[in-house]
């Protein structure tokens, strides 16, 4: 008898940590509705007081809170708004002097009573730095020692014995990202400022100008359009890295044609040995596909993937060309199907 079915069967315990599993998250997913649902004034105060602030935002927390302090930083600083992380403890032995006027402080504890946030409340008061709590409640002692009070309310925290902050933390980080990005919203910043401080990885790039990636200069292979097709792949011969297409201009030195290697090689292969001493604009892409200079990587890539082409020129506002995107040098930024 084939036991196969019964290797495949999940075992009756798998189901009691998958309905625990998805209970937890069924539970944080509510709590975070919760909050959202009565979400109110406070919470445009303080975006206000970020949003206003000429200084630097300072955030603290003690434990889990300060875990996601330091991720509210992160999301703060990448976002356009200024921020550095205090730990309560060592505040209280020098680090407080990274604190000035002018800066604004978010402060996170669950219950509001941590007695290393508590020493550090009063310190900032001296400096007259305002102060945005987020804890369960707004009588605790972090409460009543802010300016700015966005409530997460008390929730029972999920799996065992509700012992590990796991919901409350959950609500935490939601809020705070609510704060970080509304805020940059309401500063206003853009696209470019994001791609400017995120040079790095593939998400920096897209947002990044095509004159970063572009091929220019000696790179380029430029003609005018009444040339032959074999004097101007002679001509234009060079050693080294160089781009898989000609760009051709007219008279005034502006955009009209593309003529690529894969062009040439489709000659080569039907036999069309004649055809390389007809003009290429006979067989040239006429006005082809091509970019303005000012554009991001990620448009340069949606062109690329769209209309399947291997080469972008990239022209100034008078139609010169100035550069060109290959695919190969945004081959990472592609989608699958497009780079396959």
């Amino acid at each position: 008898m084939n036991s196969d079915p019964a290797r495949r069967t999940i075992p009756y315990s798998h189901f009691a940590q998958l309905r625990e599993g998805r209970d937890m998250l069924v539970s944080a997913a509510t709590a975070l509705e919760s909050v959202a649902d009565r979400l109110g004034e406070e919470f445009c105060q303080a975006v206000s007081l970020l949003t206003d602030c000429q200084g630097c935002v300072v955030v603290s927390g003690i434990g889990k809170a300060g875990h996601i302090g330091r991720k509210l930083v992160a999301t703060l600083n990448s976002t356009g708004t200024r921020a550095q992380f205090l730990h309560p403890v060592e505040a209280i032995h020098g680090d407080l002097g990274c604190v000035e006027s002018g800066d604004v402080a978010i402060v996170l504890s669950n219950s509001g009573e941590s007695d290393e946030i508590a020493r550090v409340l009063p310190l900032l008061d001296q400096q007259a730095v305002p102060v945005i709590a987020i804890t369960a409640d707004s009588a605790s002692t972090l409460g009543r020692a802010a300016v700015v009070v966005v409530e997460i309310g008390r929730h029972a925290e999920a799996g065992g014995d509700g012992l590990a902050p796991t919901t409350s933390t959950t609500v935490m980080i939601g809020l705070g990202d609510a704060l970080a990005l509304v805020t940059s919203r309401t500063r206003g910043f853009t696209e470019v400022d994001f791609a400017r401080s995120h040079p790095a990885g593939s998400l920096g790039r897209k947002l990044a100008s095509v004159r970063d990636v572009m091929r220019t200069s000696d790179e380029l292979r430029i003609a005018r359009e009444n040339g032959t097709v074999g004097d101007i792949f002679v001509a234009l011969a060079r050693p080294g890295r160089r781009t898989g297409a000609v760009i051709l201009v007219d008279s005034a030195g502006r955009l009209v044609g593309l003529f690529t290697d894969s062009d040439l090689a489709r000659l080569l292969e039907q036999s069309h040995e004649q055809s390389l001493v007809l003009p290429i604009s006979e067989l040239m892409t006429r006005n082809p596909l091509c970019l303005p200079e000012k554009a991001t990587l990620s448009e340069a890539v949606e062109i690329l993937s769209t209309h399947k082409v291997s080469e972008l020129p990239v022209i100034d506002d008078d139609g010169r060309p100035v550069g060109l995107i290959d695919i190969t040098d945004v081959i990472g930024l592609l989608p699958r199907e497009a780079a396959g």
